[in-house]
């Protein structure tokens, strides 16, 4: 037992606890391996939220809406939040992505998403015959901020965590990449940040996804997909300020969320998207 402590010495705290995370079972009655991973994962969450000294987080709860009817499938958002956060250029690691989400004659939902769809849609062909097109709108797509989210649930370690406003991220000194969050996404929202080239920021090896840009909103900006839509698609706002632009939406008018059936309570709203497109 003692040279197995002492060899536990050696590995980071990231693969100690990636191991622990995936070999649970195996730990049960294991004293000093057990006594190790609690010292490693007691450190609490951070209960200082905010990223900004003189951001109050508590006075705050954030919501999101995409207007469907507005969208026009650009790629503008794509590129903004990419450019803004430090995300690889590329269609599968991505914070916010646009479908065209088709829906058929025959009842059909066809979703394409190329390149995330970055660089717009002209040169991407309707799957269908226009004869056949019952509808067909640009869907935004991005971590919904669930209220009873399922990532929180699941990570092992408590590196995701959920902000006194409501926002959801990822504590990168704890996370350990296990992947149990991108897996119990139902969005498909997150990712594992890559290493090599396509890291431009961020650890290489743990989850990421949208955050609404929180190093900008604790600072009174909007988020960069925000700021950037031509047509004003993308609506941010306080739903704790009866006055907000959201919150006046999702009092006035009727919107939807993606698979309510789900339960998780998302924060991104949808205007203009019928049941049989979401």
């Amino acid at each position: 037992m003692t040279d197995r402590v002492t060899t536990l010495a050696h590995i980071s705290r990231r693969s100690l606890l990636k191991a622990a995370a995936v070999s649970v079972p195996c730990l049960i009655g294991g004293g000093a391996i057990f006594e190790a991973l609690t010292t490693l994962t007691s450190t609490p969450v951070p209960t200082v939220d905010p990223i900004v000294a003189n951001y109050d987080a508590a006075a705050h709860r954030w919501g999101f809406v995409v207007d469907t009817a507005a969208c026009i499938g650009c790629g503008k958002c794509v590129v903004a939040c990419k450019t803004e956060n430090g995300v690889p250029f590329d269609e599968e690691h991505t914070r916010t992505w646009i479908e065209r989400r088709t829906l058929t004659s025959s009842g059909a939902v066809i979703a394409q998403a190329p390149d995330a769809g970055i660089a717009g849609f002209a040169d991407a062909p309707l799957p269908v015959a226009a004869s056949e097109i019952v509808d067909s709108k640009f869907v935004a797509r991005l971590c919904m901020q669930c209220e009873l989210s399922p990532c929180t649930t699941v990570c092992p370690v408590g590196a995701t965590y959920r902000t006194a406003d409501g926002v959801i991220l990822v504590d990168e000194a704890r996370c350990i990449g296990c992947g149990y969050c991108v897996v119990a996404c139902p969005y498909g929202a997150r990712y594992l940040v890559p290493a090599g080239a396509r890291t431009p920021t961020g650890v290489a090896g743990v989850a990421d996804k949208c955050t609404f840009c929180y190093h900008r909103v604790t600072r009174g900006q909007q988020p960069a997909c925000v700021e950037v839509c031509p047509v004003g698609a993308r609506k941010f706002g306080d739903l704790n300020d009866a006055t907000s632009e959201v919150s006046v939406i999702l009092r006035d008018q009727a919107t939807r969320v993606l698979r309510p059936e789900l339960g998780t309570k998302p924060r991104v709203h949808y205007l203009g998207l019928e049941d049989r497109l979401a």
